[in-house]
């Protein structure tokens, strides 16, 4: 049970930050220090952390944070000047992208980066139309909030937004890419059948929210071609799977065999510091830049860019993307092992350090248990292993920890869900 201080910090912030924010857990977390994949709360006790991928290269770490305090000593300003850091840092992270993605433009959140993805696709189409999937969360500005599903339905889609089902192997048929792109080709229509020119193809390239789906690869790339083909372009939102995550390089959508008009990035490009940015092929942004500008103010500002570069630092020198296929190809054999001892797994899948577990009522039926995901999350975090949901019916427990995740931590994580799955409410 909460105790008196954490039940006054509730009603504390309550009183301040008013009803419309959430609290992770039935029994909140009062965290106070952060190191590498470990969480501290008020009263000393250390959590893993299998959730945060916003701390990528993990809490605190130090040479991002020198970086950051190096800078800071030094001048941060806005983006109006020139700045030698912040190109050098816009040539190294370019440097991380195939040849056809030329220029980048940078944001302080996930949310900016995607708003103006939006805004160039209708500059350049002429169009209005956006094909999302039918439980994504792409971000919380006006825009994007009428296309992330996820926020649940008293959040209205927009009139311009098409909602198809992601490509999901664990119930789909045979081929998935080709299911996929038919949905997308079906919205295609529907949109010009009602006087809306089509814009974009918006994609979390690993559909985190829906319940994270990676397999077969390569699926993406017909619905890519078939948005293209309807003078669309394809934004590939890395806001999650991007920098490693999937252990098959820098970018998820490098698994699919195709490069994207634009891709957009979030705090994990900062281990957790506000700087987010948008790279796009640079015919997209000639046109765009012909017809308007675009200016952020603290957006890739000089400290941002030299914590920035510190994360690619971190990400080269400790092998993080060779750390997230390995590491996660034994996560991942050590769940499909808990699997056969554990009927409610019906599905384990992902790729790299970004991995789903959906539980089920019926493996013969896979009907989803959301309420039984719901008891495992809470469950784990009286084991102090932190881990959250996703996907329509919460049933999919959600595994994306710090890239510095280490096999040692993925034996803790599975001991500890075996432990839950076995007794949800046990100590």
């Amino acid at each position: 049970m909460p105790d008196d201080r954490t039940a006054a910090l509730r009603t504390r912030r309550d009183r301040l930050l008013g009803p419309a924010y959430r609290l992770f857990y039935d029994e909140p977390l009062h965290v106070v220090r952060g190191e590498g994949v470990w969480l501290t709360d008020a009263e000393g006790g250390r959590y893993l952390d299998a959730y945060n991928n916003v701390a990528s290269v993990g809490h605190c770490h130090p040479h991002v944070v020198a970086a950051l305090a190096r800078q800071a000593a030094v001048l941060n300003t806005h983006t109006r000047y020139l700045s030698e850091g912040v190109l050098d840092y816009a040539e190294r992270l370019l440097a991380t992208f195939p040849p056809e993605i030329g220029h980048v433009m940078f944001t302080c959140t996930g949310s900016e980066a995607n708003d103006l993805a939006l805004r160039v696709a209708r500059t350049v189409t002429g169009g209005t139309g956006v094909i999302v999937t039918d439980w994504a969360y792409h971000g919380v500005t006006v825009a994007l909030a009428e296309m992330s599903p996820s926020l649940g339905s008293a959040v209205r889609i927009g009139d311009h937004v098409r909602l198809v089902a992601p490509p999901e192997a664990y119930r789909e048929p045979a081929d998935v890419g080709q299911a996929f792109a038919a949905r997308v080709t079906a919205a295609i229509e529907d949109m010009r059948q009602h006087g809306i020119v089509p814009a974009a193809l918006l994609v979390d390239t690993i559909f985190s929210s829906d319940g994270v789906f990676a397999d077969p690869a390569g699926f993406l790339a017909p619905a890519a071609a078939a948005m293209r083909a309807a003078g669309g372009l394809v934004i590939a939102d890395e806001v999650q799977p991007g920098f490693g995550r999937t252990g098959d390089g820098m970018w998820g959508f490098a698994r699919h065999g195709f490069v994207p008009d634009m891709v957009t990035m979030g705090k994990p490009m900062g281990d957790g510091h506000p700087i987010a940015g948008m790279a796009a092929r640079p015919e997209v942004l000639a046109e765009f830049g012909r017809r308007t500008r675009y200016f952020n103010t603290f957006g890739g500002n000089p400290v941002s860019a030299a914590v920035g570069m510190a994360v690619l630092d971190v990400i080269e020198s400790e092998g993080l993307v060779a750390n997230a296929r390995d590491t996660g190809a034994v996560l991942r054999q050590a769940l499909q092992d808990l699997a056969a001892r554990h009927p409610a797994i019906g599905d384990v899948r992902g790729a790299g350090l970004f991995l789903g577990v959906e539980l089920v009522r019926d493996r013969a039926t896979r009907e989803p248990d959301g309420a039984l995901a719901a008891r495992v999350v809470n469950g784990l975090r009286r084991r102090r292993v932190l881990v959250s949901s996703c996907g329509r019916h919460g049933n999919v427990l959600k595994l994306r920890p710090p890239l510095v995740f280490g096999r040692e931590h993925a034996e803790i994580l599975v001991d500890a869900l075996d432990r839950t799955l076995a007794d949800p409410y046990g100590p």
